[in-house]
């Protein structure tokens, strides 16, 4: 597969990322996502570098995806023991049906 050149801004400066075909626009998403960390940091903290606000960011960008995996990992093992529930179940209503 072949890549495409994607310009993005952040902070005022603009950007030329290789993006795989068919990417682009969940590139754009994620730039803009980045965009809005980026500049409510900066708005918040004016003294902090380009550097410090990017490491800011992506702690928070890193910390919400913690979050998330958290949340699927959680969701993940709730249904598998709703699955192992409704296994049982039918195993047991399979037995009692065959030994009527």
């Amino acid at each position: 597969m072949s890549n495409s050149a994607v310009e993005i801004t952040l902070l005022g400066r603009t950007y030329s990322i290789a993006c795989p075909k068919g990417q682009e626009d969940a590139l754009r998403i994620v730039a803009t996502g980045v965009e809005q960390q980026l500049t409510s940091l900066k708005n918040r903290t004016n003294s902090l570098s380009r550097e410090e606000i990017a490491i800011m960011a992506a702690l928070n960008i890193g910390h919400e995806l913690f979050q998330e995996k958290q949340k699927n990992k959680d969701y993940m093992k709730q249904m598998d023991d709703r699955i192992s529930l409704l296994q049982s179940t039918l195993e047991n209503a399979l037995v009692e049906r065959s030994t009527k």
